[in-house]
């Protein structure tokens, strides 16, 4: 059987949770993996609390995701990702020769022992280059660890994407809307089950109205030819039941 692949993004910072900070990374990484014909299938949020993030990367490693953490790869006390990667993957930390390296050529007579802690990665882990300030960020396996800025994250992570995972780019999918006027959600469910029961390749979603007039959007959303067949699918289905629906 043929898994799908999943991506998952992980954005580490109490200053998102509080407020201080709007989070800029998810709408650009929605952006980057569409090129590529995904999407994220979870977004985790989490402060700088060991016990959650190692507990959110020991589960994803186990289920072989793919997954960016963004932030917390700084050599501050509240920058824990490093040691929460490590602790999930079973790794200790050890100082990466590269990193040492690079942290030397960019840092100079000012190296000091707390900046070589931006070069203590997990065992065994992969530079993922930084062409901001070169400091770079890790890979462990299809974990991807990245800083919390967006002009270094952004590109490191497109970085990523190209010279990983170009292999799965996959055919861009299209989605199909119609808009239903005066018909209960509910009355409808039989059926969006009949649909995606003749058509499982692709995804339909049901989003009501939230005034008072009842109305519901259809989404079919898929590979252009497996999206095409559902959506004619779901006309007819619509145009049998006599509903009063248009294309939008």
């Amino acid at each position: 059987m043929k898994h799908e692949t999943t991506f998952g993004v992980v954005i580490v910072g109490d200053e998102i949770l509080s407020g201080k900070r709007q989070d800029k990374h998810l709408p650009f990484i929605i952006e980057l993996l569409h090129e590529y014909g995904h999407e994220p299938q979870w977004v985790y949020i989490v402060g700088d609390q060991e016990q959650n993030l190692t507990e959110c990367l020991r589960t994803s490693m186990q289920n072989n995701q793919i997954v960016f953490s963004l932030g917390g790869i700084g050599a501050t006390p509240d920058d824990i990702t490093r040691q929460c990667a490590a602790a999930a993957a079973n790794l200790t930390l050890a100082q990466h020769p590269k990193a040492t390296e690079i942290l030397h050529e960019v840092f100079k007579d000012e190296i000091n022992p707390q900046r070589l802690l931006m070069a203590e990665f997990p065992e065994g882990a992969e530079l993922i280059p930084n062409p901001v300030n070169k400091i770079a960020g890790f890979s462990i396996g299809n974990h991807h660890f990245v800083p919390g800025f967006p002009k270094m994250a952004h590109p490191m992570l497109r970085w990523v994407m190209q010279e990983k995972y170009s292999h799965l780019k996959r055919a861009a999918e299209v989605e199909y809307i119609v808009v239903v006027k005066d018909t209960p959600e509910s009355e409808m469910i039989p059926m969006m089950k009949l649909i995606l029961e003749s058509h499982p390749e692709i995804r339909l979603s049901s989003l009501p109205s939230t005034s008072k007039s009842r109305i519901t959007e259809l989404a079919v959303k898929g590979e252009t030819s497996k999206a095409d067949r559902a959506y004619e699918a779901l006309c007819e289905a619509l145009k049998t039941a006599q509903l009063d629906w248009q294309p939008k």
